[in-house]
């Protein structure tokens, strides 16, 4: 599998193999001791990720529900009117299916499948930069792109990438690409990084945004049940990142809707309570955010930390 899409994570292949997630886990290990893979928080890939990138087809099939869950926690932070930059990757083509309601909003995006996902949305303008094509990730690079962001400003960024640490920042394996990001990012006053676990932990070869410079993170729920992606969270928290845990089954809807950011929770004693509907104000924190050094109340504090 991981020869097959350059990467997977432990959750697909323990549905796959039809075992746990803790043989899974030692499995891998082993294999890493021969060489023929290397590990990543949450999951695998092939050795020298550092700067090997999977392809469209096999990233699209890559931690698919939680992406899915990030786009539509990060869908309730776009508000009627906003103008935003959307950053080329499958999360943030997901977040633009979910944008195609937002009346009066404009993106501006240097990804043909961002644009594609908003062709028929009547409401929205979509702007695209110029640049080369470059077909692994059908994402507009170069100095024509570049030089299209010149002067831009908008109020928000969503951007993806192929890795993120809390002391690196975000980072992707294309020279190319982080340069058009860095780009991007510059035009936003918020930055907002959208990442599976399988991203989390992964350190690649270009940085495209510094810690200190990313505003939010909204990463998936399976996160929070493993240590090492735990710690990460924890030390992104405390460089000051407003970190939300998306859970599968939660809802978006236009900002304003009824329906807005509806969480679907677990009922019972000790459940996490219901967050009420409606959109989310400019800074404000998200259904399932941690402020810096806030933890979840489903996961207690580690021994000796105050």
């Amino acid at each position: 599998m991981v020869r097959a899409n350059g990467a997977v994570s432990l959750r697909e292949l323990a549905r796959v193999v039809q075992t746990s997630e803790v043989t899974v886990r030692r499995d891998v290990r082993a294999l890493e001791a021969e060489g023929l893979l290397d590990r990543r928080h949450g999951g695998a890939v092939l050795p020298g990720g550092f700067s090997r990138e999977p392809g469209y087809p096999q990233k699209t099939h890559l931690a698919a529900a939680e992406k899915s869950a990030i786009a539509d926690l990060a869908a309730g932070l776009v508000e009627e009117g906003d103008a935003v930059v959307i950053g080329a990757g499958t999360t943030t083509q997901e977040l633009a299916r979910r944008l195609a309601r937002v009346p009066g909003l404009t993106v501006v995006t240097n990804s043909l499948l961002v644009a594609q996902a908003l062709a028929h949305a009547n409401r929205v303008e979509v702007v695209m930069t110029g640049g080369t094509l470059r077909g692994s990730n059908y994402a507009l690079v170069g100095s024509g792109a570049e030089q299209s962001l010149h002067g831009l400003r908008v109020s928000k960024a969503f951007i993806s990438g192929s890795g993120l640490t809390a002391e690196r920042g975000l980072s992707t394996t294309n020279m190319l690409s982080a340069s058009v990001d860095r780009a991007l990012v510059q035009s936003a006053a918020e930055v907002i990084v959208l990442a599976d676990h399988t991203k989390l932990g992964a350190d690649t070869m270009f940085q495209t945004v510094p810690t200190d410079a990313i505003t939010r993170l909204v990463t998936d729920e399976h996160t929070a049940g493993h240590d090492p992606t735990a710690r990460e969270l924890d030390a992104l928290a405390d460089c000051g990142v407003q970190v939300a845990l998306a859970q599968q089954g939660l809802t978006a809807e236009p900002p304003g809707h009824p329906g807005s950011l509806e969480r679907h929770a677990p009922q019972g004693p000790g459940a996490p309570r219901r967050t009420a509907p409606g959109p989310v104000p400019a800074g404000a924190p998200l259904p399932g955010q941690r402020r810096p050094g806030v933890h979840p109340a489903f996961r207690p504090l580690a021994a000796g930390r105050s």
